[in-house]
């Protein structure tokens, strides 16, 4: 087993209420630390499981059988290219010479994904599982890296959708089928 580090970002319950944080330490979250930001319940796990997909599986379980209400899963699924270039150890020129299309390398020549939002600004961001399963193509991320940050977008998804009923199942056959398609 592995640990793997991640926040839930969540709603729903009273930070000011005397069992605020014992409520998520019966609920399982013994491996994480709750705070409250921003008007949101911030629960960062270390949790240790076979893979980021079981571990956000059970952390979200966790986290809604303490009563609160699940939102997304950080690390943020929206880069920018200095977000990319600290995530995939390279610098911030070679991802903005990859955004342009000055480099291109590896099977097929295919360019770098689009922004997703901000793309009318001097600061636009992308979706990160995109352009990690892009950087992996073109050998300059770990499989690794790209499958998790997909495990977070397909978690993200399901949560935005409010799929979370029967959520480790629905996520694994997500996960799966969108990692058939990164090779």
């Amino acid at each position: 087993m592995e640990t793997h580090e991640f926040t839930v970002v969540a709603t729903g319950l009273d930070p000011a209420a005397p069992d605020f944080e014992g409520r998520f330490l019966e609920a399982g979250c013994d491996d994480a630390t709750v705070s409250f930001q921003k008007g949101r319940i911030l629960v960062d796990f270390s949790r240790a499981a076979v893979s980021l997909e079981a571990a956000i599986a059970s952390a979200v379980a966790d986290v809604s059988a303490a009563g609160a209400r699940v939102e997304r899963i950080e690390p943020d699924p929206l880069v920018s290219l200095a977000d990319m270039a600290g995530r995939a150890q390279l610098s911030r020129s070679a991802l903005t010479h990859y955004f342009r299309g000055h480099r291109v390398t590896g099977p097929g020549g295919e360019g770098f994904p689009a922004p997703r939002a901000r793309v009318t600004t001097d600061s636009p961001l992308w979706d990160w599982a995109d352009a990690s399963a892009w950087l992996y193509r073109q050998r300059r991320l770990s499989r690794r890296a790209a499958v998790d940050a997909r495990v977070v977008s397909e978690a993200n998804a399901l949560i935005g959708r409010g799929e979370t009923e029967d959520f480790g199942r629905r996520l694994g056959e997500r996960v799966r089928a969108a990692v058939a398609g990164l090779d």
